[in-house]
């Protein structure tokens, strides 16, 4: 089946090309333009948010960032980027902490929202800190988040982490900082940001 990812590389659009440098499979890539054509009738019937990324395999439309690198490691299930379903729960854990709590709090962080102490009962996220702590326990357990092997959960959350670092959005505790270098040092990290550098 043909695989496409649509992208810009200045968007989330580089994790999924992160997961599919891990996979090492082939597949095509369209660039889209913000405010252009990423909002024309053709990829708004792929994705009526006008956003990227997405991806496209075979019949299969798929958008969202996490649901992406899921859904990827599910479909090529030979290249062992999903742990066997009796031992998901940290992978499913982490990857949806990651698309959940971790882009909020960094978000509020960026758009200097601070949650007073009844925000933090509603929010998800509770206070930027805890989810800070909770990444820092996550990081120390293993040396990845679903356990010994390295897997989609770190692609994906992984990348909530290197991301808002490399702004200065987020400062890293002694085990994230060690965790990003292990996940920038590897070889489908390189290659992805690479391309989208490039």
């Amino acid at each position: 089946m043909s695989l496409t990812l649509y992208t810009n590389p200045k968007s989330r659009g580089r994790t999924v090309r992160f997961m599919l440098e891990e996979l090492g499979v082939p597949y095509d890539t369209v660039v889209l333009d913000y405010g252009t054509s990423m909002k024309a009738p053709d990829y708004l019937a792929i994705n009526p948010m006008g956003k990227v990324p997405a991806i496209r395999h075979g019949d299969q439309i798929v958008t969202e960032s996490a649901a992406c690198c899921a859904y990827l490691a599910d479909a090529f299930p030979e290249k062992g980027l999903a742990p066997p379903p009796a031992r998901r729960g940290s992978y499913y854990r982490w990857l949806f902490f990651g698309a959940g709590p971790v882009e909020s709090a960094i978000m509020d962080r960026y758009r200097r929202i601070e949650n007073d102490a009844e925000a933090q009962v509603m929010a998800g996220y509770g206070s930027f800190d805890a989810m800070v702590a909770a990444l820092d326990v996550a990081v120390r357990a293993n040396p990845w988040l679903a356990g010994e092997d390295f897997s989609a959960a770190d692609v994906y959350a992984g990348s909530q982490i290197d991301w808002p670092m490399q702004f200065g959005m987020l400062q890293g505790t002694p085990a994230l900082n060690a965790y990003v270098e292990r996940l920038r040092d590897r070889p489908a990290y390189r290659r992805a940001k690479s391309l989208d550098d490039g």
